[in-house]
């Protein structure tokens, strides 16, 4: 498989070095810390390797202590519980000897029963929106150079954004939502594990940039300092990461330093697949 998702999928294939033992690596590109959805991506196929005929339904996850992109990550799995009709298990990250993460994981055998859900928000189609790597390349030049070339790499998922402000270094203000469509680059195998493992990656992508909307308050400002807290995830229905997800995302609160974030995501036909909450560190850096 030669696609832009192929190193994504490299990442997450982990090597098995003990019983309950995985080891993950980090893009040699990466900035000072590792990206959170790498790590919620490889705990997840961590913890599905060691469950078979099951279905993740949920994760919750914490972000202990940033990730060093320079060594490798080791993942221990707990075999917390194995029941008749759900499967739990708990996912430790470790590196220079110390925890940087961990996530508790539900899995359960398939079965019918009640539904409902929230009706997709009326938004164009992904189609109808500027390709992300064509809108990258008409803002970088807002800019400094070392982040310009950050901004402008190949990416393994096509973001596109709805209604998002072009001004990069000073957005307006506005009410706390988005809408995001969003891809894998490339076809990827059929397992549904696997793309649940990539959603989980993705899902980290956009969905802090929500809480900061309200505040007119950029990324590429220098006055931020953000971070991944907790993760949470709820898995509905199944569904193909290479096939486009509308992700909606709104921030009922932010307080105390921290923005607190939903996401629900829909195929573009409208069925929820799958559900998102992320706790996050929004800090000014010239505030005390």
């Amino acid at each position: 498989m030669n696609s832009p998702i192929k190193e994504v999928l490299d990442l997450l294939d982990l090597e098995a070095i003990e019983v309950n033992i995985f080891r993950g690596v980090s893009p040699k590109d990466r900035w000072q810390r590792v990206f959170g959805g790498q790590v919620l991506g490889q705990a997840l196929v961590a913890a599905s390797r060691t469950v078979e005929e099951r279905v993740c339904h949920s994760l919750h996850a914490y972000f202990i202590r940033p990730g060093d992109p320079k060594v490798p990550i080791l993942y221990e799995v707990d075999r917390s519980r194995d029941g008749r009709s759900f499967t739990t298990r708990r996912v430790v990250a470790i590196q220079h000897g110390e925890q940087i993460f961990h996530m508790a994981v539900s899995f359960q055998v398939p079965e019918e029963g009640l539904e409902h859900q929230f009706d997709m928000p009326k938004v164009p189609m992904p189609e109808e929106l500027e390709p992300e790597e064509q809108r990258r390349a008409r803002l970088a030049d807002q800019l400094p150079e070392n982040v310009r070339e950050h901004f402008t790499r190949p990416s393994p998922m096509d973001v596109r954004p709805i209604d998002e402000d072009d001004n990069l270094l000073n957005p307006a203000k506005g009410p706390p939502y988005q809408n995001v469509w969003i891809r894998a680059k490339g076809e990827m195998p059929a397992a549904l594990s696997v793309h649940q493992c990539v959603l989980a990656y993705a899902s980290d992508m956009t969905l802090l940039d929500t809480c900061l909307i309200p505040h007119g308050v950029s990324w590429f400002s220098g006055r931020l300092q953000s971070a991944s807290l907790d993760h949470a995830m709820w898995f509905h229905h199944p569904f193909r990461a290479d096939e486009w997800l509308l992700y909606s995302q709104d921030s009922p609160n932010a307080a105390g330093g921290r923005g607190f974030n939903r996401g629900s995501l829909f195929t573009r036909d409208g069925r929820l697949v799958a559900s998102v909450v992320q706790e996050g560190l929004i800090r000014l850096r010239d505030q005390k």
